[in-house]
């Protein structure tokens, strides 16, 4: 019933919910007469299903139904915020929410503690990684999903949650009463001096939230506290899904001087072509910047990086960008509800725009494709260095990760990794600085010994083809003459457990390792651990250790 009605109704619902007044006056009179009249089918259809159809309907979760398959014509950015969902908006735009500060996740048919912040109500009320869940002020959650848990555990700061949790180490089950607090998720969680001479700022920005750039600022500030003499900075964006654009233009700030450029928008409605420029004192105009960025960098990511690559202010490396040069508005509408909207396209200040997916020229099954490269359109940097428009911005050098192994995700989902940690944790009551920690041989061995006898067993994408491939024989009668070609196959390709975990040791380990550092020294422990093997961040030191590459990756080739 659902599945109809999203291609009953959904042409009514953007007329009805997303237009405003004003809009109506816009139109002409043609335009008018189609919205008066598709309101009034909207309004008769859905009086008729609500008085007829055979079952009772939720009138709130058909008009979501009908409202998210609508959005879907257009683009994934434009997103109907329900009430209940403005919450978690709110988090995603501010960092900030009334909880016990920390992540969960579901396992075993309850919910577990996964990541508690530093000095959070969860860490104040002696919970800790690996413990259970079992009830929220004496109701079950048995069979909850974190969703719900989440929605239970948040709540005004100062008030009270009692939890009935089973500890990670004991296994004993007693309630702990946990006092909700103002939560603030750091978008700096990690900030540090690195290089052979401890004279490089490093800082992780992992989102563009409230103020992120007032904590960029900070860190920067005390990292020169400790070495005054900084050589240069290395802003990471790796995996940064952007956020406020007002936050990126005035990260772009800390580095350019007043009165740049920085972005342009340009949409249907002329009040949205706008030009963004920076408003303060630079923090430094000179040092030497390197900006780290991967395939999950988007949106106001790709604005601070495209803008130091246009703007020939730094170097860009890492993997060419996500692609996304959609700017989004959020209007509010009936009931406390919002509607985030794309309302234009950005520009960096060389004039490109970077979105990659075309959401206007759909392929006939609707699918939305990349944009041609012969449509691409070439552009040059404020130094005569060429760069392109509608594909993501493009490294100055690019270096790409080591591609990830099919045994990790395994060892994720069923908890191994989770649970070994924990285990370690019990175990030793403290580590060395995440900065120094590794795993010796011996705690690597201990782990594939404790592995022995669980299942971690995966399908490679050729066993998983195969496997299909057999279904389709044998539903065409074709299989009985392939089976013995189709067993040695499967042999050839099948692998050995012990043999994945030495092949892949590397990638296990420091995983696994990331994970234990996260126990004693929380997220932004985790993140530092990360940078000691790290490929690109080691070649982003070698390129602004020299400074004749670093000038020469500057200039128009």
């Amino acid at each position: 019933m659902v599945h109809n009605m999203k291609h009953l109704i959904k042409i009514a619902f953007v007329i009805l919910f997303i237009t405003p007044i004003n809009v109506f006056a816009q139109v002409n009179n043609d335009s008018y007469f189609e919205i008066s009249k598709n309101l009034d089918v909207f309004a008769s259809l859905f009086k008729e299903l609500n008085e007829s159809y055979v079952d009772p309907i939720e009138p709130g979760k058909v008009m979501k139904t009908g409202i998210d398959a609508m959005l879907y014509e257009l683009d994934p950015y434009t997103n109907f915020i329900s009430e209940d969902d403005i919450q978690e908006y709110r988090i995603r735009t501010t960092g900030e929410y009334g909880g016990i500060g920390s992540t969960v996740v579901e396992k075993d048919d309850y919910i577990v503690i996964d990541q508690p912040y530093r000095n959070s109500p969860t860490v104040n009320a002696g919970l800790k990684a690996g413990d259970m869940i079992l009830a929220i002020d004496g109701k079950s959650i048995k069979g909850k999903s974190v969703s719900d848990v989440s929605d239970f555990l948040k709540g005004a700061p100062g008030t009270k949650v009692k939890l009935k949790v089973r500890d990670a180490y004991t296994s004993a089950e007693s309630d702990k009463i946990v006092t909700r607090g103002k939560i603030k998720i750091s978008s700096v969680p990690y900030a540090g001096l690195i290089g052979s001479n401890k004279d490089i700022a490093y800082v992780r920005l992992t989102q563009f939230t409230m103020r992120c750039s007032n904590e960029l600022i900070k860190a920067l500030d005390s990292l020169k506290g400790v070495q005054p003499n900084l050589s240069s900075v290395v802003l990471d964006l790796r995996s940064n899904p952007g956020g406020l654009l007002d936050e990126a233009i005035k990260v772009c700030n800390i580095f350019l001087p007043s009165n740049q450029l920085v972005v342009s928008t340009k949409g249907k409605v002329a009040q949205w072509d706008k030009d963004f420029k920076t408003k303060g004192t630079a923090w430094d105009e000179e040092i030497p910047v390197a900006v780290l960025i991967n395939n999950q960098s988007a949106s106001a990511s790709e604005i601070v990086a495209g803008t130091i690559q246009d703007l020939d202010r730094g170097i860009v490396l890492g993997q060419k960008s996500f692609g996304k040069g959609l700017v989004q508005s959020t209007k509010s509408l009936s009931f406390k509800s919002k509607l985030k909207v794309t309302t234009a396209k950005y520009y960096t200040p060389s004039g490109r725009c970077i979105q990659a997916i075309d959401y206007t020229n759909r392929n006939e099954d609707g699918s939305a494709g990349e944009i041609p490269d012969s449509l691409k359109t070439k552009f040059t940097t404020k130094g005569g260095r060429v760069v392109w428009d509608g594909g993501g911005i493009e490294p100055d050098v690019k270096l790409e990760n080591e591609k990830p192994s099919s045994l990790l995700p395994v060892l994720a989902r069923k908890f191994y990794i989770f649970d070994f940690a924990t285990e370690y944790a019990k175990n030793h009551p403290s580590i060395s600085s995440p900065g120094s920690f590794e795993l010796s041989d011996g705690d690597f061995k201990a782990f594939t010994t404790w592995l022995g006898d669980k299942d971690f067993g995966y399908q490679t994408k050729t066993e998983k083809a195969l496997v299909q491939l057999k279904k389709t024989a044998e539903k065409e009668n074709y299989f009985d003459g392939i089976a013995d070609d189709y067993n040695k196959l499967m042999a050839a390709l099948s692998h050995d457990k012990k043999q994945d975990l030495l092949k892949n040791r590397d990638q296990v380990k420091r995983y696994l390792q990331s994970e234990i550092v996260s126990r004693y020294y929380y997220r932004e422990g985790a993140l530092q651990n990360n940078l000691i093997k790290d490929k690109i961040l080691v070649k982003t030191l070698d390129v602004l250790g020299n400074q004749t590459e670093y000038a020469r990756l500057l200039q128009p080739k």
